[in-house]
């Protein structure tokens, strides 16, 4: 039999399986999160799959097998839907790119961008006016919306001089409705985006951060400032790329491949708002105003700009500006008249989420010299205080998220979230995402019955990594050495590994770490050169921001050198900065206009072309540092000697990290 390549997205899992394999079986040899409870008899529904493509392997039909007569008389408790295949039923008979649907899954993907928003003066560019209107007679002929316009004129003293042409198919409906007393939406003082029947009181937005691997939205009470709904799903984007210049490639080698990334987001976006109005109980026809903040390329495919620029130096960007569109032009299926405002782009990779979380974490509003560090597949590195704003940012590729690494995923049920390492055993503890209990406690096993064991996520990554540095199991250089004599350093061919977990089978590889390495050699080398600039040698604080970002623990952070050294109690998550930012854009014409002036004085530091980044880049790839002591992380933490065979870690009790 031949074989044939099959890819799981979101998941990431790819295997080779024999010619004629179900879709249903590979998942489950894979250990990928594809729902069934009829045990692949075609009757329940859940299996529901469609072909998605990657670079390599594009979206063809007979990838797969034909819809047989389980398909084509399908009459389950679940719809078939259009364009979906039953993972039970559909074989593979070439390689293919398999996409699992959020409601496909039994675990659903923890999309782990929450906002608190950050104390602000709600001020809506979105008001609403109760009004009265003179019904419509013989002796002065004038239309309904004159008539409409004169009233907020009189009763508002409001000059409309714009509004939304849809919005006629709806304004005499309202009014006859409403018996002539009609509530008006006014955007900026002068713009007329909605009228509804009688009085009303509560219009609402909708706040998006588009990550290049997450996305989330928060539905909020444009009156109150209320978050009434927040919601998350993975980017459907990932099926064409796991990065953004993956995504970008598969632009410039696909033509249209621009217009299908725009289509997918925007269909999902659109989604999301259906799920937090449906938990909110909001009507889509209440939304008026919309933010959306994301990373260069996310924001140009959002918008429906050509990212190809953005691919090549000198990474031109369409607009630095802010951009209001048309939420109709965008696909979004809310009022008629709503307005999709996006942040200000700084640079060329470093977008306007960027400007949300700062924003957000405001480093322009003090004197403390604040490092804000937005952990993705592209970090985006913020540095400064109120004299003085500089930007950069940083490619640390996709390894921090799980992907590139040997039992990396994502953060889902399951995965390993935490680790420790006894320093003169080597024996590990963990814990997954699931459950409060280690891995060492009693009920352990009962308490990961329903997620199992899936495979370790980026904050477990990390720690994994810096323990294993400071129980002496890896060496300054990276090198994972037997010199501790832990029984779990096993050999990899020319290499060793490090064994986590025994069943299902979990390790870190020399490989790992060396991904590992590269992408906090490069955000560490990204913060240096915004640090050269300012000619500091320390900063003040440091805040982690993202999704990623504000589930590390600051000691490994620090112990792997992702950032430069610092006291490890000056670093600290700063939650979804990002979404914090897009919702008090949403809420506040006054942090617009803020971010908006914000945005135009930061320098932004182009890490591409500066000389010294490579060598910065080449000592940061030591843990924590080649050259660097880290003594003030030392001060805290017993770190080994910087070097290449550490075999004092099982003579030296060192302290240890426990969970900040």
């Amino acid at each position: 039999m031949s074989q044939v390549e099959i890819v799981f997205t979101p998941s990431g899992r790819r295997g080779t399986f024999e010619e004629g394999t179900s879709l249903l079986d590979a998942a489950r040899s894979l250990g990928v999160d594809l729902d069934t409870v009829c045990g692949g008899r075609g009757i329940c529904g859940r299996c529901q799959v469609t072909v998605g493509s990657q670079p390599g392997i594009p979206a063809r039909p007979d990838s797969l097998s034909p819809a047989g007569p389980t398909e084509t008389d399908y009459r389950g408790r679940r719809p078939l839907a259009e364009g979906h295949r039953l993972g039970c039923s559909a074989l593979a008979l070439g390689d293919v790119v398999v996409d699992i649907p959020p409601e496909s899954q039994v675990h659903k993907q923890v999309v782990r961008k929450r906002a608190e928003v950050a104390s602000l003066s709600v001020d809506p560019v979105v008001r609403l006016h109760y009004v009265t209107v003179e019904p419509p007679d013989l002796a002065s002929p004038s239309g309904d919306l004159e008539r409409l316009l004169a009233a907020l004129s009189e009763q508002w003293a409001i000059t409309i001089d714009d509004y939304e042409p849809a919005l006629l198919t709806t304004l005499q409906p309202a009014l006859q409705s409403g018996q002539w007393a009609v509530t008006a939406a006014v955007r900026h003082g002068n713009r007329l985006v909605a009228v509804y029947p009688g009085f009303k009181d509560t219009v609402y937005g909708v706040a998006f951060d588009v990550g290049s691997t997450t996305l989330a939205g928060h539905l909020c009470d444009l009156t109150s400032g209320a978050v009434l709904a927040s919601a998350g799903r993975m980017n459907p984007q990932i099926g064409f790329g796991e990065d953004l210049m993956s995504r970008v490639s598969y632009v410039m080698m696909n033509p249209g491949g621009d217009a299908q990334l725009t289509s997918v987001v925007r269909q999902a976006l659109d989604s999301l708002v259906g799920e937090l109005t449906q938990e909110a109980g909001v009507d889509r026809d209440e939304i008026v105003e919309l933010v959306v903040v994301g990373n260069p390329i996310m924001h140009h495919l959002v918008l429906g700009i050509d990212p190809r620029p953005l691919g090549t130096a000198p990474f031109a960007l369409a607009t630095t500006g802010p951009v209001e569109t048309p939420a109709s032009r965008l696909d979004f299926e809310v009022n008629l008249g709503a307005t999709v405002y996006t942040l200000p782009c700084i640079a060329g990779h470093v977008g306007a989420d960027a400007a949300a979380a700062t924003l957000s974490e405001g480093p322009h509003r003090g004197d403390a010299l604040t490092l804000v560090v937005d952990v993705g597949t592209n970090a985006e590195i913020v540095l400064g205080n109120r004299s003085r704003l500089l930007a950069a940012s940083s490619p640390t590729g996709p390894a921090f998220e799980g992907a590139a690494i040997s039992s990396g995923q994502r953060a889902a049920p399951g995965a390993i979230e935490r680790v420790r390492i006894d320093r003169m055993t080597g024996e590990p503890r963990f814990r997954v995402i699931g459950s409060d209990i280690w891995s060492d406690q009693p009920n352990f096993a009962d308490s990961i019955k329903k997620t199992g064991i899936t495979g370790i996520c980026g904050s477990g990554i990390i720690e994994v990594v810096a323990e294993m540095f400071l129980a002496g199991i890896v060496t300054t250089d990276g090198v994972i050495t037997d010199a501790s004599g832990s029984p779990r350093v096993v050999p990899n061919g020319r290499t060793f590994s490090y064994r986590l977990v025994e069943e299902p089978l979990v390790e870190i590889t020399q490989n790992d770490i060396r991904a590992i390495q590269l992408a906090k050699a490069a955000l560490h080398a990204g913060c240096r050169l915004l640090m050269d600039r300012l000619e500091v040698d320390t900063v003040d604080s440091v805040r982690l921001a993202g999704a990623f970002g504000s589930h590390i623990d600051p000691v490994h952070a620090l112990v792997l050198g992702m950032v430069p050294d610092i006291a490890p109690d000056r670093v600290s998550a700063a939650g979804n900065a990002a979404g914090t930012g897009a919702m008090m854009a949403l809420l506040s014409g006054e942090s617009r206009r803020e971010i908006e002036d914000v945005a135009r004085r930061i320098e932004k530091i182009e890490t591409a072309t500066e000389p010294a980044f490579q060598a910065h880049f080449v000592a940061a790839m030591g843990i924590p540092h080649k050259s660097d002591p880290y003594a003030r992380l030392g001060s805290k933490v017993d770190l080994p000697p910087p070097t290449n065979n550490q075999d004092s870690g099982r003579r030296n009790r060192r302290r240890s990290t426990e969970e900040q």
